[in-house]
Parts: C-alpha cells; structure tokens; sequence
C-alpha cells in the first residue's frame, strides 16, 4: 500500500489498535518508524519493539503496554507536522504536552529526540507528533 504520509499511518495503526485492545500491532518498517518505536519503548508507551522479516518487507512488531485495569498507556497520539504544512521550532519554542505529561517527537539533524532531549541540547527541528 503506497501512503503519502507514512508517519501518520504509524500513529494511526498504533491508535486503533488501542482502540480495539489488541496486544500487539504490525507496521511496515523504515527507518524514521523504527527509531519513533525505539522513543517509545525507552518512554515507557509501549512494552517491546522487534523487527521481522527480510529488508523490502520487513514489519515492525510492536507489543502495546496496558495498566493493571487493561487501561492502555497510549491514550492519544496527535500528528503535528505534516506533508502540506511542516512544523518547525527552535530550541526557545520546544512545544510541552500535556505540561510535560506527554512528550512531543521531533526530527533533527541528530536524528529523532524528544522535546526534554531537545531542549537538553538546545536544538530545535521539525516536531513529527504528540504523545500522551
């Protein structure tokens, strides 16, 4: 399936399939996908990240977290920059979710950080989503 806009088909699996409860979800891999994944796991949204498959159809299979009342962790994911209108900030207007409850994804030329990471080291980038 041909997606003009991959990253939001990410967050989009990844809602509905805490929507409908389900414990693990399947996503087409590329690179920007799995480092997101990989923010994720070290966050604390989601429980693990493996990659299966060989290269041009490798998937990434992500294993959702949920509360001791089978509340999930993920309660929103909101994409911010998109295709037809990119977002960027600089370092002095790093957005803060939820008050620093959630944290905010943002592409830089040292890869993909959160905006805590960002304003550690004083740079700014594009912000690809929130999550909270």
């Amino acid at each position: 399936m041909n997606t003009s806009d991959p990253i939001a088909d990410f967050l989009t699996r990844i809602r509905n399939a805490v929507a409908a409860g389900h414990s693990t979800v399947n996503i087409p891999a590329s690179k920007m996908k799995v480092a997101m994944a990989h923010i994720l796991k070290r966050e604390g949204y989601i429980r693990d990240v493996k990659l299966e498959g060989e290269a041009p159809k490798q998937m990434i299979k992500l294993t959702l977290k949920y509360g001791p009342d089978n509340e999930p962790v993920i309660t929103g994911l909101k994409r911010i920059s998109k295709p037809g209108l990119r977002q960027y900030v600089n370092a002095e207007n790093l957005p803060r979710v939820l008050n620093g409850l959630g944290i905010a994804l943002l592409t830089t030329s040292t890869g993909i950080i959160t905006d805590y990471e960002a304003r550690k080291s004083h740079t700014g980038g594009e912000v690809l989503c929130h999550i909270w």
